[in-house]
């Protein structure tokens, strides 16, 4: 299974009044998703399940793809690790999931797969975290196939 952490990307800074589950991107943010979903198209993935947060900075992160996503409450601001575990089957799931959310729940997860435990990492905005899951001499391995900052 392949897992593909993406922080949103730059987005607006809170006002009051408005929420947070509706800040949009910056321009900034719109070119970063753009520059992130051309490298992840150039990867060629296959059967690829994308889920994003709810948060309006997400979903215009993952509609950069151009391709079909869901977006999933467990997911959101405020999520856990093991809500993004859940939501993405890892490492159950045969093919290749993006999770587009927030910090400090992705940098958690990079975290605990790398290391073991959760620790509180920063998954920079728009960056990707790139991670497979493997079995070798009848152990099972995570491996850290990239990070790319846009």
């Amino acid at each position: 299974m392949d897992l593909i952490l993406w922080r949103h990307a730059d987005a607006a800074e809170g006002k009051v009044g408005i929420a947070d589950s509706k800040l949009r991107l910056t321009a900034r943010g719109r070119k970063q998703a753009e520059h992130m979903a051309e490298w992840l198209k150039a990867q060629r993935l296959s059967k690829v399940r994308i889920l994003a947060s709810p948060a309006e900075r997400a979903r215009q992160t993952a509609h950069a793809l151009g391709l079909p996503y869901k977006v999933k409450e467990q997911l959101a601001v405020g999520a856990n690790t093991v809500d993004l575990l859940a939501a993405a089957d890892w490492p159950d799931y045969h093919g290749a999931v993006i999770l587009v959310s927030h910090q400090p729940a992705l940098g958690r997860l990079a975290a605990l797969l790398l290391s073991g435990q959760e620790a509180d990492w920063t998954i920079k905005r728009g960056s990707i975290w790139w991670f497979s899951n493997r079995v070798r001499r009848d152990e099972t391995q995570t491996v850290l196939r990239a990070v790319i900052s846009p």
